[in-house]
């Protein structure tokens, strides 16, 4: 077994996954830092973990909320040699927005003011201004961009297998292209609005699709118990509008879809954002396109 001379270390599975897609049949390995089917957002590294960043040619991060951490970390790490690849400054950005219905962090603050969500978090973070939403993948559109630079990056510190991965970058962006098409069919002129019984990190795949939502807390939110106020907001919508289907995002409890649903009758299904997978569908080797 020959040991693979380059290393890439992403934070979370969609960098791991794109990484993984372009340097397949290369001499660059792939390692994912977060535990399958652990919670992203409250992932803390490792010594080891950061010893692995220090040593690795290339290490993606995602750059919102939910990586603060990475910041210490950076200092430290010699930038000539590791290159660094954070999500948010791939593609262009967004806020995250607090809907209608939704829970605001900081909605105390505001006296529950929805229309003046832009300085949501000024008295915690002056400097940084509003959060961005950072699931940038969701969207498949935003996806290949990714896809293709991390190949950019991937083709530059191994040069000499530079044709293998454009070729690997070029089928993945094709898959995921598939996927974005068989989407704009399902949903284009059908599906309007979907209702999220949950956190919601679908801000860029409801922009792409033109898809109004109804959610329970923003992408990033640390919160998992909603206000009575919050459930019965949901409710009435399924109700009113009689919807049929609402959503729990992987690996979530799905406490509240489940109190939605048996309040209305609506049917629960996953919607998957991709930001980390079971420890089974990890083995299987599951990907974003599978996903």
């Amino acid at each position: 077994f020959e040991q693979k001379k380059y290393s890439v270390v992403s934070t979370s599975f969609p960098g791991y996954d794109f990484a993984r897609a372009v340097t397949k049949n290369t001499n660059i390995s792939t390692k994912m830092l977060v535990k399958p089917g652990a919670e992203t957002h409250t992932y803390e590294p490792t010594p080891q973990d950061i010893i692995d960043i220090k040593n690795a040619d290339m290490f993606v991060y995602v750059g919102g909320d939910s990586d603060t951490w990475v910041k210490k970390i950076l200092k430290d790490v010699d930038t000539k040699k590791t290159h660094v690849v954070k999500l948010v400054d791939l593609v262009s950005t967004v806020e995250e927005e607090i809907v209608e219905g939704m829970e605001d962090e900081d909605e105390h603050e505001h006296d529950h003011d929805h229309d003046d969500h832009n300085h949501k978090h000024d008295h915690d973070e002056e400097e940084e201004g509003p959060e961005i939403d950072e699931h940038v993948w969701t969207s498949p559109k935003k996806a290949m961009e990714i896809v293709k630079k991390i190949a950019k990056v991937a083709s530059e510190i191994d040069a000499a297998e530079k044709t293998k991965i454009d070729d690997n970058a070029e089928k993945y962006v094709a898959e995921i292209a598939q996927v974005d098409k068989d989407l704009h069919q399902a949903i284009d002129g059908k599906i309007s609005e979907i209702v999220v019984a949950d956190r919601f990190p679908f801000r860029y795949f409801a922009d792409e699709f033109g898809l109004k939502y109804a959610a329970a807390f923003s992408g990033c939110s640390e919160q998992t118990e909603a206000s009575a106020k919050t459930i019965s907001f949901l409710i009435n919508k399924v109700k009113q509008e009689k919807i049929k289907k609402i959503y729990m995002i992987e690996l979530s409890n799905g406490k509240i879809a489940e109190t939605v649903s048996k309040d209305t009758g609506a049917e629960v299904l996953e919607l998957h954002s991709a930001h980390n997978v079971t420890a089974d569908d990890f083995s299987k080797g599951v990907t974003y396109v599978d996903l």
